[in-house]
């Protein structure tokens, strides 16, 4: 197998398809698709298989326009840079459109590159003879090509395997995944470019820029750190329908595929509800959580400043005090490197095991210290624990009268877990099983504790829906 994995880029003018073209390529909807020009603004790469089973990094970039101002500049940069990287071009025009200036000039920049270059001619199913007269583009390898109708994939794939050398892609079991994120322009992409020490992600001063997740992989001491860039989540009342809807969507998505996630806050806004809602969403779906406060060089401070801010931010995010804080700057560059190491440092708490023998003697010591309260003739009792093989750190605690635990001891028992076994920066998990009700199949959660049919109807997932 090629130790180089093959990219194939497509590029193209705004709105022909190419996202929608990257999703039936690969089988799943990964880029945001909608029916208005410039919705990809930032690269984005994923995993596709030839016909024969040979991988490939497929890359969707933005359309190509006139750079009107040095955002769309770094656009149209980010999109030279990808076809300049790439093996194979795939360049994507409109059958029914037919060729224009900017078809010209793509097809003119694609076959600059000396790569082998593939014209598909998309959206096959809206013009009867769809690749008259696309020859004059110079491209001597034409497709046409339907994404909602599948047409051409198949011939593409063939034509790729006959481009690229045989290889393979293998994602490591272990590679820990992050995701960043955070309202609209708190320094997402900015963070995710210092942490991946490269400009992958598009950044501007204005809200809004990412909309997709991109992805990147680095090492840090060995270990495989895979971090997701989010779109900004807005307030519900501030969520357009279309592109934006996906966008939450997607952030909600990248929370799903994570194991720790980078919450952002602005040190120059503090004490946002959304803020707080994020992060009851993260701590809901059992990730681990860091606050990050960023833009922290745009404060003035003194010596005291953090000593300040630090105990206000704890009171804000009191329903998970078990989250770690670290105040950064992107702009600088304090403690951004500082982040890599508090990852694997939660990862570390997330996989720790407790022997059950050991367990079971912290579990006696909690009850006689202090006894569950119950109702009259309904005293709960609390026989032994053991600890669950899940990514959560989970522990089920046997008994009887196990539904009459109140709240309040359970938060106790969590407390006095976290004091004796440092599980800083990761959310617990506890069941209480009543013997009986052990038999029956039947478990209770604590009301703390990650529950995945509560989270359907979180009023974030809700959020993204409206």
């Amino acid at each position: 197998m090629s130790k180089k994995i093959p990219i194939v880029a497509l590029v193209g003018r705004a709105n022909v398809g190419k996202s929608s073209l990257f999703n039936a390529i690969i089988g799943r909807r990964e880029a945001i698709v909608a029916n208005e020009p410039g919705t990809t603004r930032d690269s984005i790469s994923a995993k596709a298989t030839t016909i024969d089973g040979s991988d490939f990094w497929l890359v969707d970039t933005a359309g190509m326009k006139d750079a009107v101002d040095d955002f769309e500049f770094t656009i149209q940069e980010q999109i030279a840079q990808a076809a300049d990287s790439a093996d194979v071009i795939l360049v994507v025009a409109e059958a029914h459109v037919g060729i224009n200036d900017e078809d010209r000039r793509v097809a003119k920049m694609a076959l600059k590159t000396r790569k082998p270059v593939i014209l598909l001619v998309n959206k096959a199913d809206k013009a009867k003879n769809s690749t008259a007269g696309f020859e004059r583009l110079g491209i001597k390898t034409i497709i046409a090509t339907s994404a909602v109708h599948h047409t051409g994939l198949e011939e593409l794939l063939r034509h790729i395997d006959e481009l690229v050398p045989q290889s393979s892609i293998l994602v490591a079991d272990d590679r820990i995944r992050v995701a960043i994120l955070g309202r609209p322009n708190v320094g997402k992409s900015s963070l995710f470019n210092a942490l991946s020490s490269k400009q992958q992600a598009v950044v501007a001063d204005r809200a809004g820029t990412t909309r997709d997740i991109n992805r990147t992989v680095v090492t840090y001491h060995k270990k495989e750190i895979e971090l997701l860039d989010t779109a900004g989540i807005r307030r519900s009342g501030k969520i357009e329908t279309g592109v934006e809807q996906f966008s939450v969507l997607r952030s909600l998505s990248a929370i799903e595929q994570s194991d720790i996630c980078l919450l952002l806050i602005d040190a120059t806004e503090l004490s946002v509800a959304l803020d707080q809602k994020i992060a009851g969403l993260i701590k809901e779906a059992g990730k681990g959580l860091v606050l990050v406060v960023s833009k922290w060089d745009k404060l003035d401070k003194d010596a005291y400043t953090r000593d300040r801010i630090a105990p206000l931010i704890s009171e804000d995010y009191k329903f998970a005090p078990w989250a770690t804080l670290i105040f950064t700057s992107s702009e600088t560059g304090q403690n951004v490197t500082k982040i890599f190491d508090i990852v694997l440092e939660i990862m570390n708490k997330r996989a720790q095991k407790l022997k059950t023998a050991e367990l079971n003697r912290w579990l006696k010591r909690m009850t006689d210290k202090h006894p569950p309260a119950g109702l009259k003739n309904k005293q709960p009792k609390l026989r032994y624990m053991v600890q669950e093989e899940n990514p959560i750190p989970a522990f089920r605690i046997y008994g009887s009268q196990t539904k009459f635990v109140h709240w309040s001891y359970r938060r106790y028992l969590e407390r006095e877990l976290r004091e004796s076994y440092d599980f800083s920066g990761t959310p617990l998990q506890l069941w209480f099983i009543d013997r009986d009700a052990e038999r029956t199949g039947e478990l209770e959660a604590a009301p703390n504790t990650y529950n995945p049919i509560k989270r359907k109807n979180s009023k974030l997932r809700k959020m993204g829906k409206k």
